[in-house]
């Protein structure tokens, strides 16, 4: 039986790890891109593996997902780094949520004991245990949550890495290639309009993040909007790294990279596709860091961007089919796409082989949403 090709729209995590494993499966995988390939939502991430103290109230179904990506990982950045050559960034030593006052102490226990009802493996610490984590927090810091299980990737790494493996596996990234149109006969789609040609498919992947909903437009009411999120990254003393860990606060998060740029992120706003840095979010953001960090008011700025999550109706993946036989969805992962990037490409590979989505994927598909 003649294998199919696989044409995937969205060259950025979601769409280059699922057509990695296509390639390895040893199909024929095409990837379009209105821009460069990993420049958008994968790009402008911090690459936060952090299910266990990004767990929220009222997503307890979404918990065991988040863990078992969690869970990929290791595997995946060994297997990555390995046949690109390219340092991820990889780091595991855990992460901290601090309490900048005792209002934020009082309300972090409270959440502490929440995760731990949850089975997630979290220690409350005292002011003084934190800062033997990190002496360098503000005097102010009344304690916090350690997630040891919490890692980080440097996600700018694992795009230049998932590209390079891409195509050594026999992929194709068509770069710069708008992608304006889906050609429709019945319930397939025979071709993807480009802004100058027309490219037959036989198997469509939609992986556009925020973008997914304009691809599908009218005929398919998905539930993925763009969700705005500011950051900035500041450099660090090379002999003298201010942070070993990520640290999280109330309303905003340090992450430090092994060549000492920390970033700071990041803001969530309803904008639309709008992508605008502006002065209100960077003044909040450096604020909030500040007050958890005084020593950053020195450290030159290096960058600033914005970035846009593809979110969903209840913040979780939309996988699998549509109204058309050919077509199919990976989307919908708002704050996680780099977490889940290693199962949802498991997840799509299987199903794109065999046509069934397993039973743990199940829930995740459009029909949740009733359409």
């Amino acid at each position: 039986m003649t294998q199919p090709d696989i044409t995937i729209i969205g060259a950025g995590i979601i769409g280059l790890s699922l057509g990695w494993r296509l390639c390895q499966a040893g199909l024929s995988v095409t990837i379009f891109d209105q821009a460069e390939a990993g420049m958008a939502a994968s790009w402008a991430a911090a690459g936060m593996l952090a299910p266990q103290i990004e767990a929220e109230p009222g997503e307890e179904s979404l918990l065991p997902l988040l863990l078992e990506a969690r869970a990929l990982w290791p595997d995946f950045a060994r297997e990555l780094a390995a046949a690109s050559g390219v340092d991820l960034g990889y780091r595991s030593e855990g992460l901290l949520w601090v309490a900048a006052n005792t209002d934020e102490a009082r309300r972090l226990q409270q959440h502490g004991r929440y995760l731990q009802e949850q089975r997630c493996q979290i220690d409350w610490l005292d002011a003084d245990a934190v800062r033997c984590y990190e002496p360098l927090l503000s005097p102010a810091i009344q304690g916090g949550l350690y997630s040891p299980e919490d890692h980080q990737v440097d996600n700018r790494q694992v795009m230049q890495a998932l590209a390079t493996v891409f195509i050594k596996a026999g992929g194709t990234i068509r770069e710069n290639t708008p992608v304006v149109d889906l050609i429709k006969q019945q319930d397939i789609v025979t071709d993807v309009q480009l802004s100058d040609s027309i490219h037959p498919i036989d198997q469509l992947v939609i992986a556009s993040g925020a973008w997914s909903r304009k691809l599908l437009g009218k005929d398919v009411r998905l539930p993925v909007r763009p969700v705005k999120g500011q950051m900035l990254a500041v450099q660090m003393p090379v002999t003298t790294h201010l942070l070993q860990h990520v640290i999280w606060g109330e309303d905003v998060y340090l992450v430090p990279r092994h060549d000492g740029r920390l970033l700071i992120g990041a803001t969530v706003e309803e904008q639309g596709f709008n992508t605008d840095v502006t002065a209100g979010g960077l003044l909040h953001l450096l604020r909030q860091a500040w007050e958890i960090l005084p020593g950053i008011a020195e450290l030159p700025v290096l960058e600033t961007w914005a970035g846009l999550r593809p979110g969903s109706l209840d913040d979780a993946p939309i996988w699998g089919e549509t109204p058309w036989q050919n077509v199919h969805l990976a989307t919908g992962h708002y704050r996680n796409g780099i977490l889940l990037a290693p199962l949802t490409a498991r997840v799509m590979t299987a199903y794109l082989l065999t046509g069934k989505i397993s039973d743990s994927a199940s829930h995740y598909t459009r029909k949740r949403f009733g359409f």
